[in-house]
């Protein structure tokens, strides 16, 4: 794979997973509701699981990882606003959903078998704000 694929895979993977862990902490603690916190938690490590299906060493994603010469660095919307709960729980979970579309689309270059994979694991996030919604 060359490296300008792997930068947006790994770009997404660390966005989708960090994005989910914060949704999951919201479960956790601020919803303190275990069986979401689970769901959150599986979901985080089916999409570790999804990334081990493209036969990429994790250390080659981030030897290909460029952060200071990123052009879309200096874009960053640094939200001033304070946010809630809510606010804070459906704008990760967009990124989650936005990141795991990402790796749907490039799985098709990068491991087009693993594309239902993240499929999936996008689908599953839509089901999860549904659900977390309500509770908010």
């Amino acid at each position: 794979m060359n490296r300008e694929l792997l930068r947006v895979i790994d770009a997404n993977y660390n966005r989708a997973k960090e994005a989910i862990r914060v949704a999951e902490d919201i479960a956790r603690f601020y919803l303190r509701d275990a069986s979401l916190t689970a769901r959150f938690k599986r979901l985080r490590h089916d999409l570790t699981k999804a990334l081990l299906g493209f036969k990429v060493p994790y250390r080659d994603l981030v030897k290909a990882r460029n952060s200071r010469e990123d052009v879309g660095r200096s874009g960053l919307i640094r939200d001033k606003k304070r946010l809630g709960w809510k606010d804070l729980f459906l704008s990760n979970l967009k990124r989650a959903q936005e990141a795991s579309r990402v790796l749907e689309e490039f799985s098709k270059i990068a491991g087009p078998k693993k594309t239902a994979s993240f499929q999936r694991l996008r689908f599953r996030l839509y089901e999860l704000e549904r659900e977390v919604i309500q509770k908010l």
